[in-house]
């Protein structure tokens, strides 16, 4: 194909993807979706452009550029660092609520954590890690379910891992307080032990309370960065995280997640993915995207 059809093909250079105050070319994109990839393994495609403009548009006003141009320039710069963490920031959907996919916190109550607390009980360790735990719901559900088992957890040596690639996410998580209809599926007993009432943007909420804050710990932390933990997990909660990778990044996920779990450890999945690579052989199923990895398997 010559260089003049491929660049038809393209559209013309200067011709904006998205309509609106700046222009925003398809090498534009191309640039933003190649550091996504890069930072943080998330395949981003032109369908994306819309969401991309509207996200970052904010950003160009804060900033005081006139183009996406001139914002490439400033991320592809050793001065750009931490606006490319914000970018990052703003373009990751975070999506949660308490008690998301209930299946899965039934098979945790029912077929997990029996066994589990019976080991924290004799005062062994427990550790589950939420990964990619946007502002902290997940990870706070989990709590639930394991105070609702066994009240004095916070008292063992139970803990919680709950991390995201966004700060402010984090942050969220570590304040620990949601609106009214963050926790409209949580039982109401369960409410009222433990939630305090709180105000959230002026208006009622609710916040975690103590026993919850003590068993959940929150992380910054880039999932294709290296991994500062250094004890397995016997459970790995890493919902709809993975779809927003390419087929290489997710089986690399998988695999790693494989050799950070303890043989008969699980995973839980969001709805629309499925384990892919050779880790597909390490793990059985064990319910609707819940995964088990084999205790025979050394990964």
């Amino acid at each position: 194909m010559t260089q003049a059809r491929a660049m038809s093909l393209a559209g013309p250079p200067d011709r904006s993807l998205v309509p609106g105050e700046f222009l925003l070319t398809a090498e534009d994109f191309r640039t933003i979706a190649q550091a996504m990839h890069t930072d943080a393994g998330i395949h981003m495609p032109e369908s994306k452009a819309t969401l991309v403009y509207s996200r970052l548009a904010r950003r160009l006003r804060a900033l005081g550029l006139e183009s996406f141009r001139a914002y490439c320039e400033l991320i592809r710069s050793n001065e750009g660092a931490d606006e490319r963490q914000r970018m990052l920031a703003a373009l990751t959907t975070n999506v949660t609520r308490f008690y998301r996919e209930p299946h899965h916190f039934q098979h945790l109550k029912t077929k997990v954590l029996p066994g589990l607390l019976a080991k924290a009980a004799r005062g062994e360790s427990v550790r589950i890690w939420s990964a990619g735990c946007s502002n902290g719901q997940e990870a706070f559900t989990v709590a639930l379910v394991i105070l609702s088992m066994m009240p004095d957890a916070a008292a063992r040596d139970v803990r919680i891992l709950a991390s995201d690639i966004d700060p402010n996410m984090i942050e969220e998580g570590r304040a620990g307080i949601y609106d009214e209809t963050a926790l409209t599926d949580v039982n109401p007993d369960l409410r009222r032990r433990f939630f305090d009432t709180a105000k959230i943007h002026g208006r009622e909420g609710w916040s975690v309370n103590s026993d919850m804050r003590k068993l959940v710990s929150f992380r910054e932390l880039n999932l294709f960065a290296k991994w500062p933990m250094k004890r397995k997990f016997d459970i790995i909660f890493c919902r709809n995280v993975a779809i927003y990778f390419d087929q290489e990044h997710q089986a690399n996920l998988w695999s790693r997640f494989a050799s950070t779990l303890m043989p008969n450890g699980h995973l839980y999945i969001g709805h629309s993915e499925r384990l892919a690579g050779s880790a597909g052989a390490l793990f059985v199923n064990d319910g609707i995207t819940t995964w088990r990895l084999s205790g025979e398997n050394k990964v």
